[in-house]
């Protein structure tokens, strides 16, 4: 009855929808000049010797980089920005009074954050606390070309000491917040930093790791809203606190002797997360930040003057480090924010309390696939909450303002009913997303832009290359793919013949990705072996393999469509790629992460899913079982089959071939997270220790 119900109901709207539309469009065709928004056959890239694929793909017009035409370093772009900025609003920090524990209805107990509003600083503001904290660094011994470590979440204080650092030629190691303990002892004892900086949070963290550590002599640290416990610091490590540091220098009398960064100095190391090993470190120059912020100067095209970006992704990502300086330098402010306290309903924000993108109103924002995919779960499972009457609702609006989005339209009644509760959860003025990281599925890109109003642009990138790569146009409206080369960047497709794919293949040229340019990194850190093996230099240009297989379209743009090392061949000689099939399932509401196995003796893959709590315990209750725990519910032969099934769905929906669909799951409910060593500190998977850790599971599904 509740089915006949929903279906008749939803049907009545769509007829009187339909009908207002049928009344109203040739008002909307006048209004809305759809016409300049329809898609003109542009061509963005082309080979660099016509119809050879064989050849560089490169843009096909070079864009104006006069802005930064005379700067070669970090510090040079700092004070340049500083110069032309000076007293305009800059950087933002939001007020933390306190915290306060807050018991919910499964018992749990979250801390929550007790904030206040945002205080603005201008650049000259800034400017002033780089010098200072520069000349506290040099009073304490620091000399150039020392390495010093910066092992802390995303703050200004993070932004601050590193601009210091480049000001006197001192590298920066970056390392991720939620790095294990094994990963920060090998990167700090590899670099033979005597300097940590790190936030008064992760102090307890540091301290055990102070037995292993050989060279550290003095550490740093952010101060937060709690009283830090130094006590336990070994007396042969000196713990100052950075305002501390600011006020040495401030005080410092006498000249201070320090060397200016050469273009091809080492502006970071910064170590990768680690999805394949041991974490390597990543030899960056300030002439490859300066590059790759001039590769994104296209983008300043469709910049405005009321323009805001929302800071919150890791520092220690190549992303996020990208995304900074190069705002930096076209004076976009930048507002500092956390996971953790973004919306209203994240997990440390506490209840009546807004959260940070509410207060900023940004209206530009970087992402990496994972967050994408939490918010298109998030506002699916609260649609869900409403019932199957506000799920249907749901589904059609969404369909119906995707139809009429591709056509040049706006909806603005629907926006109004619907669209506009979904926007305000990030602050209502989003108008641009940039996501990089990892390829994002065409399924989720489509969801995002269509609920958020925005413009949603892949960009491709990787440490090895300072971010830079490619990236789309925002009148690029193809979803899955990840534009053309940036200024100043060559990709080449090479053949890889034992995975099927070759540059004359039709109707797209299809190969491994070779990025080539002034981006490409000088390195790994003290891995000659390793950097032989992945870059090297030809006819002027320093090139970068990849292991990614892209594919070109006839607009210029590229596609992922595969990597090397997540290639497995079946029994029969089927070539299957693991991260493929896994971008597709980890779409699903059931799945919080996948990991997907193939055995080359068997003819089929398996599959090690992480459920989400919710979902599964919702799909229990349909199945008529209650009250057990969610460790049980992942034992469930019942369950396990409904999700298996389920999956099986969602893979067919995306059209992957039977060979890809896992035949047999196992239901983890162990978390996966950054501390348990299976993902890595950005979430993506460590293949190797997951299969390790779950050695006997996976035989098990195979027996």
């Amino acid at each position: 009855m509740g089915d006949f119900v929903t279906t008749t109901v939803i049907g009545a709207v769509k007829a009187i929808v339909y009908l207002y539309d049928f009344v109203s469009l040739p008002v909307y065709f006048l209004l809305q000049h759809p016409w300049t928004k329809w898609k003109k056959q542009t061509v963005w890239a082309k080979f660099e010797k016509e119809a050879d694929p064989s050849s560089s793909i490169v843009r096909n017009s070079t864009e104006n980089k006069s802005l930064l035409a005379n700067i070669s370093t970090v510090d040079e772009l700092f004070q340049f920005a500083v110069q032309r900025y000076s007293t305009a609003k800059g950087f933002g920090v939001r007020e933390v009074f306190g915290e306060e524990e807050e018991k919910q209805k499964d018992g749990k107990i979250f801390k929550k954050l007790i904030l206040g509003d945002y205080t603005w600083y201008t650049y000259n503001d800034i400017d002033k606390m780089v010098e200072n904290f520069s000349k506290g660094l040099l009073t304490l011994g620091l000399e150039s070309r020392q390495n010093a470590v910066i092992l802390a979440e995303t703050r200004l204080e993070w932004f601050v000491a590193a601009q210091a650092c480049f000001r006197i030629a001192v590298p920066v190691v970056t390392l991720y917040a939620t790095l294990g303990e094994e990963g920060i002892v090998h990167a700090i004892n590899e670099t033979g930093a005597s300097l940590l900086i790190t936030s008064q949070e992760l102090i307890p963290k540091i301290q055990k790791a102070f037995s292993q550590l050989l060279s550290i002599k003095k550490v740093i640290f952010m101060e937060g809203h709690r009283k830090p416990r130094l006590e336990a610091f070994p007396e042969s490590v000196q713990p100052l606190s950075f305002s501390e540091v600011k006020s040495m220098g401030e005080n410092s009398e006498k000249a201070l002797n320090y060397d200016t960064p050469a273009p091809e100095d080492v502006a970071i190391i910064m170590y990768t997360s680690g999805s394949t090993g041991t974490p390597k470190g990543v030899m960056i120059s300030h002439k490859n930040i300066i590059t790759t912020c001039n590769g994104f100067m296209k983008l300043t095209e469709d910049m405005r003057p009321d323009d805001l970006y929302i800071a919150y992704l890791p520092l220690a990502h190549v992303l996020e480090i990208a995304a900074e300086s190069f705002f930096l330098a076209v004076g976009v402010p930048l507002g500092y924010s956390s996971p953790l306290t973004m919306t209203d309903k994240s997990t440390a924000v506490k209840k009546g309390c807004k959260g940070d993108a509410t207060i900023l109103k940004p209206t530009l924002m970087s992402a990496v696939p994972l967050i994408l995919d939490r918010i298109q779960k998030a506002i699916t499972e609260a649609v869900q909450k409403e019932g199957k009457l506000s799920e249907a609702f749901f589904e059609f609006a969404l369909e119906y303002k995707h139809c009429w989005k591709t056509r040049g339209f706006q909806t603005p009644i629907m926006n109004w009913l619907l669209f506009k509760k979904i926007k305000n959860m990030v602050g209502g003025r989003l108008r641009a997303i940039a996501s990089g990281g990892a390829p994002l599925s065409s399924g989720t890109q489509e969801f995002i832009r269509t609920c958020l109003d925005v413009y949603l642009i892949q960009g491709y990138g990787l440490t090895e290359t300072t971010a830079a790569a490619t990236i789309m146009d925002l009148q690029d409206m193809s979803s899955g793919r990840v534009g053309a080369p940036v200024s100043d960047c060559f990709i080449q497709l090479k053949d890889w013949e034992e995975g099927g794919y070759s540059i004359n293949d039709k109707p797209h040229p299809r190969g491994e990705i070779f990025v080539g340019g002034g981006s490409v990194t000088l390195g790994y850190y003290r891995n000659e072996e390793l950097t032989k093996e992945a870059f090297f230099e030809k006819d002027g240009i320093r090139w970068f393999c990849t292991g990614d297989i892209g594919e070109m379209y006839p607009d210029g743009t590229i596609k992922i469509i595969d990597r090397k090392k997540d290639f497995v061949k079946l029994q029969f000689g089927e070539y299957i790629s693991l991260g493929k099939v896994e971008s597709e399932l980890k779409r699903h509401p059931l799945v919080d992460n996948i990991c997907v196995y193939g055995d080359s003796f068997k003819s089929y893959v398996v599959a090690l899913v992480v459920p989400n709590q919710r979902q599964l315990h919702h799909l229990a209750r349909s199945l008529g079982i209650e009250d057990i725990s969610f460790e049980d519910m992942c034992m469930n032969k019942a369950i396990v089959a409904e999700v298996l099934k389920s999956l099986a769905e969602e893979g067919k929906k995306a059209k992957l071939q039977k060979m890809e669909i896992p035949q047999k799951i196992k239901l983890c409910f162990e978390q996966w997270s950054p501390d348990s060593g299976l993902v890595t500190a950005t979430y993506k998977l460590r293949r190797k220790a997951v299969q390790d850790y779950y050695r006997d599971e996976l035989a098990d599904l195979y027996s």
